[in-house]
């Protein structure tokens, strides 16, 4: 609609009417342009920048990672400038709906005047009260000074009523000042409305509006690795992965939050923007109507431009901070993005490392097996002596345990120095709890040795005489032999001694030389007085030879063992005979070595020889004292 100028001059009444209803069209139309602001819509947007803002200063927990400290500051300094702007643009929003006019609670801000009114004539009233009473009461007092007795007691009276009665006005002043205080701060609280309710929130979050001036407290470094996250142990690296991903969960919810919370900022802004759009363009409107100089210099369009321009102003302020908003969190988004890419990054190396390690583990125990199998196979193939197989079999147990647990400790566990430091506790422990224990098994492996103790081998120890029937890892196992003289038998006992017994000084040990299997006996004499020696000794000692030479080559080949076994030049072990002097007189001696798991046949033969050399000749018996006696050479 345009007004040209032959109108205005031909027809200045109906110009001036023309641009007056334009003029008040144009006002209609601006009142229409502010946009519909909701209350509830810009305090719900407040709660959840706030929600999320905290969210994203402490959910995400750090990885350890030394860029960890980078985005984290980042992430927080970018939330702090989304909350400040929230909040600029809210207060701008409520100067608008202000500005409107809108007071949703007009009953209330109509009603509680009227009350503080009433509170306050109240207030007067017993003010006023309190004084004229106080004033009476000054009176009682200035009478009672001067009053005579008679009148005394009716002005006590009066001042002892005065007195209760000051004393229940003032009560009830109390009571009305602490109504009317409540009344107040609760109708200042209403009048507030939604710039008090910004400012609650506000409140709620002082660390992002404190004054940059107070120094700050400088936030834990998130980035230097923990003791965890620095492992190289397997559980180390399983669990930092195990947080990586966790990390990588909350990046993806943030992610999901600061997408939710731009589109409800996006939601907020599009009425403002609306508005500001229709402003621009009733602003050209306006001037595409102005083309006469008359119209240039009237005072109505001029004072529409005023209001466009305050309008625009009002909403841009609202507007603008929450385009900045938007900007900041979409930053803010790609800031978490960038954040969880270097996190699946490190996290990839990890895996590859943990997948690596995983394949070292098992290619070491698999190794292990092998070498188990193969000493198992070697040991069954070329030890043919059962007693020895199982000790191989023993140690391969203790080795191949050794080795796993070597592997399992190298795989699990990176801080060595703590692990040694606990093995040393633990090991001390165990050395003085299982001290006994700890010894026998020590002392088995000296057992076992090259000059230890066989299966079978008859040995003397603490008074017990018998034959080795086992040996185990803490004790050893002697069948007990008992008997007269040489004759040694099983008793049917079985002695247990602790393989320790090998340390201990007052126990004594005896044992035949490893591979002999003979012991010394000896025939023994004694010579009548007068009785040729000579006579008896080439008798009785070629009795001896004679049954000697039976069995000779088994001592032989015993002795020739012992030889190679220890590189020494021994004797070799014959019959020897000697004449001493005893208790009963002279005495012939025949001394001769015996097979001792034969020893009582090689007895029971040397006995029929020497017995029938003796019946069948005449000399020899007449040469002898008594009978002659076998006895073992070495006692015990």
């Amino acid at each position: 609609m345009k007004i040209s100028l032959g109108l205005w001059r031909k027809y200045p009444r109906i110009a001036v009417a023309a641009l007056f209803t334009l003029l008040g069209a144009l006002s209609i139309l601006l009142a229409q342009e502010m946009p519909a602001l909701n209350r509830d819509a810009i305090l719900g947007h407040l709660n959840a920048v706030i929600t999320w803002y905290r969210d994203a200063t402490t959910k995400v927990q750090a990885t350890g990672l030394p860029s960890d400290a980078i985005y984290e500051d980042s992430t927080r300094n970018l939330a702090a400038e989304v909350v400040r702007l929230a909040f600029q643009s809210a207060r701008a929003e409520a100067a608008v709906i202000g500005a409107n006019g809108k007071t949703p609670n007009a009953n209330q801000a109509t009603k509680a005047p009227a009350q503080k009114q009433d509170l306050s004539q109240l207030a007067a009233q017993i003010a006023a009260e309190i004084d004229a009473t106080q004033t009476k009461l000054d009176e009682v007092n200035k009478q009672l000074a001067s009053a005579p007795r008679s009148k005394r007691k009716a002005l006590l009276a009066q001042q002892e009523r005065l007195q209760g009665e000051l004393s229940l006005d003032k009560a009830v002043q109390d009571a009305v000042q602490k109504m009317t205080a409540f009344e107040e701060d609760s109708t200042d609280a209403a009048d507030e409305g939604l710039e008090g309710s910004i400012n609650q929130l506000a409140r709620s979050v002082p660390e992002v509006f404190a004054d940059k001036a107070i120094p700050k407290s400088t936030p834990k470094a998130s980035g230097s690795a923990s003791p965890m996250a620095s492992s190289s142990g397997l559980i180390g690296q399983a669990l930092t992965l195990l947080g990586r991903m966790r990390s990588v969960h909350d990046i993806d919810q943030m992610i999901k939050e600061t997408e939710y919370l731009r589109q409800d900022a996006e939601n907020l802004r599009k009425p403002l923007r609306d508005t500001l759009i229709a402003i621009i363009q009733r602003g050209r409107d306006l001037a595409n109507q102005q083309d006469t100089p008359e119209n240039a210099g009237a005072a109505g369009p001029r004072q529409l431009y005023q209001d466009l321009v305050t309008r625009f102003k009002q909403l841009s302020s609202a507007s603008m901070p929450l385009s900045q908003e938007i900007l900041l969190l979409e930053q803010n988004r790609a800031t978490f993005i960038e954040w969880r890419r270097s996190i699946m990054r490190e996290s990839t190396d990890t895996l590859r490392s943990l997948i690596v390690r995983v394949i070292g583990i098992a290619l070491a125990l698999g190794i292990v097996a092998i070498l188990s199998e193969v000493w198992s196979r070697l040991t069954f193939r070329y030890i043919r002596e059962p007693r020895r197989r199982r000790q191989f079999l023993l140690l391969r147990r203790f080795v191949m345990g050794f080795l796993v647990g070597v592997v399992l400790i190298m795989s699990f566990v990176s801080e060595f120095s703590s692990l040694a430091t606990f093995a040393g506790f633990v090991t001390a422990g165990i050395a003085v709890g299982l001290q006994a224990v700890l010894l026998s098994v020590a002392a088995y492996f000296f057992v076992v040795g090259r000059y230890g103790i066989r299966v079978g081998d008859r040995i003397s120890i603490a008074g017990v005489t018998g034959d080795v029937i086992d040996i185990g890892l803490v004790r050893l196992y002697i069948m007990e032999l008992a008997g007269v003289g040489v004759d040694l038998d099983p008793t049917g006992r079985i002695v247990v001694f602790s393989n320790s017994v090998l340390f201990q000084a007052g126990t004594p040990l005896f044992k035949q030389i490893p591979g002999t299997e003979y012991a010394w006996h000896e025939l023994a004499a004694t010579l009548a007085p007068g009785g040729s020696y000579k006579l008896v000794q080439d008798k009785i000692s070629s009795a001896v030879n004679s049954v000697y030479k039976q069995y000779r080559d088994r001592i032989e080949r015993q002795l020739a063992g012992i030889e190679r076994q220890t590189d020494i030049q021994l004797k070799s072990p014959k019959p020897e005979s000697k004449l001493q002097l005893s208790d009963t007189g002279v005495e012939f001696v025949v001394r001769y070595p015996v097979d001792i798991r034969t020893a009582s046949e090689i007895d029971d033969h040397v006995t029929r020889t020497v017995v029938e050399l003796v019946n069948s000749d005449p000399e020899l018996k007449n040469a002898i004292a008594g009978t002659p006696k076998i006895r073992a050479a070495v006692r015990g």
